[in-house]
């Protein structure tokens, strides 16, 4: 099943790829495993891939384009992100200060500047090894608010109306800033990460009421909130960092129900974050192809109506939606 972003004509697949972990977020991956995860998700029929340059300092861009070559090219969809300009760098040293596995030949660069976005985006192509890419989203913004309003969106505007990007949007870990992008710009997409799962649901209150309203399509990404929600452990993580006690708890007492009514906590997950009528995709990172065919698998597992109801009737999980 697929989905268009907003009035636009991009369409995107109910599951997506997210490239981060193939430009080895926290740990190294080869190049062949990289290309095998993105191989396993087009024969699970994912056909929306997301990355960045933060990722791996372009090596995610530059692993999903060599891999995506094997495919025609209206046959998929890429999305790639603007607002950190990598430059070269000879400090040396590895980038795991900014989580990834990889050399440190360059540097980030905050600039959402119009002159940045054009620049960002033609490196991104050439990493890619495309000649266009469907959805470019300002990426992170928090910081740069004045900047990304004022320059960074309408450069993005500007490309739309040229037809050098089909969409345009912005990719955040938090729901207010993209509740102003919905609201005051003419945005196709926002990417929200982690901010509407089964323990933080703080999208719903502006975001995905504002999206719906506005005609704006959301891709959720961070549907197991890093970690807690696929495999809820002691030391498992919530939001990149230890998962507090109370949490880990309550994803403990949903998998116990998930159980019982025949489902994996990790389908319950992705299933919630689908259900909602703004969201358009569900975006997964995964760094192997086993990891993709169970995102895949657990994505396509229907979750009964019943299920929610104990949620709800336990006191975990306070809203109506899913029914």
């Amino acid at each position: 099943m697929t989905s268009t972003l907003g009035s636009s004509a991009v369409r995107v697949s109910g599951l997506a790829f997210g490239g981060a972990a193939i430009g080895n977020l926290f740990t190294e991956v080869t190049d062949e495993q990289a290309h095998a995860a993105v191989t396993a998700a087009w024969d699970s029929g994912i056909r929306y891939f997301d990355s960045a340059p933060h990722y791996g300092l372009g090596l995610s861009e530059r692993r999903l384009g060599e891999a995506l070559s094997a495919y025609q090219r209206p046959e998929f969809t890429v999305s790639t992100k603007v607002g950190r300009r990598l430059e070269p760098s000879t400090d040396g040293g590895d980038d795991l200060a900014n989580g990834f596995a990889v050399p440190a030949t360059r540097r980030r660069v905050w600039d959402f500047s119009a002159d940045s976005v054009r620049r960002t985006l033609e490196a991104s192509l050439e990493r890619l090894g495309l000649d266009r890419v469907d959805v470019v989203y300002l990426h992170d913004p928090d910081d740069h608010a004045e900047e990304a309003f004022r320059e960074g969106y309408p450069a993005l505007e500007k490309l739309r109306s040229e037809g050098v990007v089909g969409a345009i949007g912005a990719g955040m870990n938090q729901a207010g800033m993209l509740t102003r992008f919905v609201r005051e710009t003419d945005v196709d997409v926002v990417l929200c990460a982690g901010r509407y799962t089964l323990l933080d649901q703080s999208a719903l209150t502006e975001l995905l009421p504002a999206a719906v309203e506005r005609g704006v399509s959301v891709v959720v990404g961070g549907a197991f909130n890093s970690g807690l929600l696929a495999d809820p452990r002691p030391g498992a993580t919530y939001n990149y960092a230890q998962a507090p006690g109370d949490l880990l708890d309550r994803a403990l007492r949903m998998r116990e129900v998930a159980e019982r009514h025949g489902i994996s906590l990790r389908a319950a997950a992705l299933a919630f974050c689908a259900a909602h009528p703004a969201v358009a995709s569900v975006l997964v990172g995964a760094r192997s192809a086993a990891e993709v065919r169970d995102a895949a698998d657990q994505f396509a597992t229907p979750v009964p109506p019943a299920f929610w109801q104990e949620l709800r009737d336990t006191g975990l999980l306070t809203i109506e939606e899913p029914s």
